[in-house]
């Protein structure tokens, strides 16, 4: 049985699994608290779904949001919840008493994740921006050439002789005239 070779569900320590997350949480979103209780059984039939989401979601949560701080406390309240503290000192409380782990996910996505718009907005910006390498119509250099180091356009000064490939050709046409010329005198000579 490979998914309990590495452990329980050693899937959710692989890369793939923690970059597949979808919840990104909005910038003024400081620390998370999630409360819940890690008795199974009948007597806390509740806290399921908030112990499922720790389980699967925690890790990938944790991942997408490195600056993040992310507490999980057990066994310390009667019902489960997660409180968000932002950057003004407000805190977020969400309830998920009785919910299963995609209810509480979802609903978390909705009230403290960011829109799928702004992170597309955010991606295209990241994109334009950190990447100096990129010229051309939209970028800040039309050229390479423009960048320090590289060689300059030949239409702005002529390119070194031995960078052509005209100068190469016929500098290998000439090393073969060398050798038919080399090979006739031995041969004169030789007879």
């Amino acid at each position: 049985m490979p998914f309990k070779k590495g452990g329980e569900a050693a899937i959710r320590r692989s890369l793939k699994y923690l970059e597949k997350g979808e919840i990104v949480l909005k910038d003024r979103v400081k620390v998370v608290t999630i409360n819940y209780s890690s008795m199974t059984g009948k007597k806390l039939p509740n806290h399921e779904g908030a112990r499922k989401f720790v389980f699967w979601h925690l890790s990938q949560l944790q991942y997408k949001n490195p600056d993040v701080q992310v507490l999980s406390l057990r066994n310390l309240t009667p019902a489960p919840y997660i409180i968000c503290y932002l950057d003004t000192g407000e805190k977020v409380v969400i309830e998920c008493d009785g919910r299963s782990k995609d209810e509480i996910h979802d609903h978390f996505k909705l009230v403290m994740g960011k829109s799928e718009e702004t992170l597309k907005a955010e991606t295209r910006a990241r994109e334009k921006k950190s990447n100096p390498a990129n010229f051309g119509y939209h970028f800040n250099r039309w050229c390479i050439c423009e960048v320090p180091g590289q060689m300059p356009c030949p239409s702005w000064q002529p390119l070194p002789e031995e960078i052509k490939g005209q100068y190469k050709l016929k500098r290998y046409q000439d090393l073969k005239d060398l050798e038919k010329e080399f090979e006739e005198v031995n041969s004169a000579e030789k007879s």
